[in-house]
Order: structure tokens, then sequence, then C-alpha cells
């Protein structure tokens, strides 16, 4: 019974010396795929009995699947020198295609079990147009499945280039117009023959390449070559010129394939660009919700931040932290974690942070603080979310720092004495954007030199593993308490890298890390 399978595996080779090992390799790599490993001899010689009269031009093989026998097709620009005769190789049917100048020369195997022609040629010189069977319709989907790959605006005219040739053209160029709509500058340019692309550049250079208001392909007079400059529009929009070049004329059909590559190629640039466009947008938005720096000098205090927002575009999330002076032995400091991650929380975020230094600033304790911000936040209406809070004042004494904190309903801070000994000093009180009438009050704690204060966000607390989270039966504790006489930073790094140790998977919620230390 023959099998109903069909499919078609396409490649491009250079010409040169390791074309023909390239072919032999792709046919190879075609039968494994293809479950043909039994053909795989048969199928290389015959590869290679085609690909041996093949000229001193680009070209390309297209192996087809028929169900019940495997065809090959060796697509070439035709040369002038036709021979029709048998290839060098067993074969059941053999036959050659004209379309334009693309000659196309084909034969077909039996697989085992399937029908045999007897090795009788088919006499086909009627112009079929080979460019718009199977093996471009593939091409076609293959170039937009790439272009639709990057959203790298750099990244498209090489795309472009390295998709035409040799498949279409032996040369192509790219022209952009910059975003800022300034003259058209050579972005990529892709001979078949790399050692001839600085001498093509400089041709490029003397000739006039079309201007970008047109519509339809436009030749280039370029000796040697006939070139053709293909219009990147989209959306409305000219973003440049696709150039092609090759020593014989464009087939009807080969323009046609070009110029619907090059409605693609224009669609991919455009959605690259306006990506780009909106990624800086939302960096710029993102930086200005960081603090705008942490102190230069702290005498008497040590201390070290690591932050790392969620999600692979994220500089700023629900998590946030900030250490800023507000005298010359004083500083205020808070970490904090808004409900949900991305633009929605990092907007909360900003209102959190900007708060507490304008009003921190203005002399409001750390207890008025927290009460005006959980009023803000309750103001934002519809577009408020919850918000919890480590926030406090550092004040430097004689014999260490004298901290006043308030946690708002924040994962509890931890205290870390050099002998190992950790304990919780702060009283969990309300989260703010729930209660109006909520009120706070600030906790007291000194930290001797060598103490450390540990303030994390649940990004640490609350990172999974399976059914367990970091933080049962006291796991931070212990993580703290190996971390007697470290640095701050030594101390932030240890839990960080914990963390991460944690669990294989990346972590799907912000983190924050907060470490002070009496000096």
């Amino acid at each position: 019974m023959t099998s109903s399978f069909r499919g078609v595996l396409a490649a491009s080779f250079a010409p040169g010396r390791t074309a023909l090992p390239a072919a032999t390799r792709f046919t190879r790599e075609v039968m494994t795929a293809w479950a043909a490993a039994s053909m795989s001899a048969e199928a290389e010689s015959l590869t290679g009995a085609l690909v041996s009269e093949v000229g001193d031009v680009p070209f390309e093989i297209v192996w087809v699947h028929q169900g019940d026998a495997l065809q090959i097709e060796i697509r070439e620009r035709e040369t002038g020198d036709v021979t029709v005769s048998p290839p060098a190789s067993p074969v059941t049917v053999w036959g050659v295609s004209f379309s334009g100048e693309l000659r196309t020369r084909w034969a077909r195997i039996g697989l085992p079990g399937g029908g045999g022609g007897g090795g009788r040629v088919v006499d086909d010189w009627t112009g079929q147009k080979a460019s718009q069977g199977p093996g471009w319709l593939g091409f076609l989907a293959d170039a937009s499945d790439l272009l639709a790959g990057t959203l790298d605006p750099d990244m498209v005219p090489a795309l472009i280039a390295q998709i035409v040739v040799p498949r279409l053209a032996t040369w192509c160029a790219v022209y952009t117009v910059p975003s800022d709509a300034g003259p058209l500058s050579l972005a990529y340019l892709w001979h078949a023959d790399e050692s001839k692309i600085d001498q093509l550049r400089e041709r490029l250079a003397e000739a006039a390449v079309p201007s970008v208001d047109s519509l339809t392909p436009v030749p280039i007079q370029l000796a040697d070559w006939q070139s053709l400059a293909f219009p990147l529009v989209a959306r409305g929009r000219s973003l440049g010129m696709m150039c092609l070049g090759r020593s014989g004329r464009f087939p009807d059909d080969v323009a046609q394939l070009a110029e619907d590559l090059g409605r693609r190629a224009a669609l991919a640039m455009d959605n690259a660009r306006l990506y780009a466009q909106q990624a800086d947008a939302n960096r710029a938005l993102q930086r200005s919700l960081l603090p705008p720096g942490t102190p230069a000098e702290t005498p008497g205090l040590d201390y070290s931040v690591v932050y790392e927002p969620a999600g692979e575009t994220n500089e700023v999330g629900g998590d946030f932290y900030d250490l800023f002076a507000t005298g010359e032995s004083s500083w205020r400091f808070a970490i904090g974690d808004v409900c949900g991650t991305g633009p929605q929380a990092a907007a909360v975020t900003g209102l959190a942070r900007h708060t507490l230094r304008l009003l921190a600033r203005e002399g409001y304790d750390v207890a008025a603080v927290v009460s005006r911000l959980n009023q803000a936040i309750l103001e934002e209406g519809e577009r408020a979310r919850f918000l919890t809070l480590l926030h406090g004042e550092i004040t430097r004494t004689d014999d260490g720092l004298d901290l006043a904190l308030i946690s708002a309903g924040h994962p509890e801070a931890l205290r870390l004495r050099p002998s190992g000994v950790v304990e919780a000093v702060v009283t969990s009180q309300s989260l703010l954007g729930v209660f109006p009438e909520a009120e706070f009050v600030a906790d007291h704690v000194h930290l001797a030199p060598g103490d450390v204060l540990l303030g994390v966000t649940d990004g640490v607390t609350e990172r999974r593993s399976g059914e367990r989270l970091l933080d049962d039966d006291g796991g931070l504790s212990k993580l703290l308490a190996e971390c007697a006489e470290l640095s701050a930073r030594a101390v932030a790094e240890r839990i960080r890298r914990a963390v991460q140790d944690f669990a294989m998977a990346p972590s799907a919620d912000d983190l924050a890390i907060l470490v002070l230390r009496a000096d």
C-alpha cells in the first residue's frame, strides 16, 4: 500500500568547492527526516550526479516526497548551455523545466513498494511556472517566519538580504530611512560571493538609488548587472528600498515574488521599529521610577540593596526600595511591595517612593509619613493597589544606630547579632491602601556595631520549590544566621543567591533585599 505522506524540503547553495559536500549533507538530512535512510545512498548519488552539472552559479535543491517516490529538483539560472541527457544515476523519470531564465532539472526515484516510471524522460520545455510551485510557497512561508521572529530593527535588513541571496538574486542591498525621515542609507549589503561585497559597495555608492516615494519596482543603472529596486512600504509609510541584482534579466514571476517578499519585509521592519520605540519609552518611564541614587557617604552605616523585577523587559515592578539622607547623621529608608507586577504596579511604586521622599524632607516623622501615604493610595480610587511597606528613620549615635521603624503588613524585619542570634524586631501593622482609619505607631530598634537589619519583600520569603516556601520553618532566619560578621553587601548577595538556588524555575515575583549594618 502506498504511503500518503507528502513533504517539501529545500535549501540554497553558493557555487564553489563546498557546494557538492553541502548538497550531499543536505540530502542525507532530508532522508533522515523522512525516515528514508534505506534510500540515502541512492539519493546522495543522484544529488552528486545532478550537482556536478551545475554551472558556476548559485543553485537550489528541492526534495519533494510524493508518497511513493522521491523527486529532486535542481534550480539554477539558465546559462545557455543546455544538455538534455539522463542523470548519471538510475532514476525512474527525469526532465527539464524552464521559467524565464530559471532552469529546473529534476529526477525521481521510487520508494520500496511504490510504482516506477521505467526510466522514461518527460520533455517539459513549455515554460512551466516552477517559481509558483510548492518550493516557492515554502520559501515565502519560511521567509515570513524568519522576519516575524525578530523585533530588532537592526536585524531585519540583514535577514532580508540573506533570505533573498542567492534564492532570488546574486546580491541584495537594503536601504532604510531613519526614523527622523533623513536620507536613505545603506543598512545591509550581501553578495553570494562575499569577496565581492566591498567592490559592490563602492559601485552602489556611485549609483542613483531611486527615491523612496516610488511605489513600484524601479530599474537601477548599474553596469554588468540587471538591478531592480523594490520599495519597502508598510502602513502607508516608506521605510526604504530593497535592491536586487543578477547577471541576467529578472523573470516576471521572480520579480513578483520579490515584490511580495518586499511587502512582508517592510511590515516586519515597521513592527520592529514600533516595538523598539515602545520599548524605549517604557524603559524611560521605568527608570524615572527608580531612586535617583543612594547616598555616597553614610558614616557609621554600611548598606546594600538587591533589586530584581520580574519579567524580561521590566526594570521596575511592584517591589521598590529607597535610601536617602535627611541630615548629616540621619537617613530614611523604605522597602515595599505593591500588589501585582508590571506597569500598573510600577505606577503605585512611583507614587509611594515620591511621597515618602517629599514628606520626609518636609519634616514628617515615620508614622505621619506612612499615614499620609495610606491616604494618598486610597485617593487613587479604582487604580489603588494594596501596598506592604517597611519604612524607617536611621539616626547615628555614639554606640551604633537608632532606628524608628514601621512595618505595614510587610514581611518581618530581622536583626542579626554578631553572635549569630537572629530575632524579629518590629510589629506588623495594617497594610496600606485598605483602611482609611488605620493608625501607625513606630517601633524603636538599636543596632550596636556589627548588628545587621534585613528587610526583604515576599519575592524572597515566598520563593517556591514544589510545595515548599523558602521561609518555611524559619528558613530566612536560618540563612541570615549564617551571615554573622559579613559586610552588608556580602549578606545581600548571600540571600540573593539562596533565593536563586532554592528553585530551578525563574522567579515570577519581583524581589528586593535591603541590608543595613552598623559599623
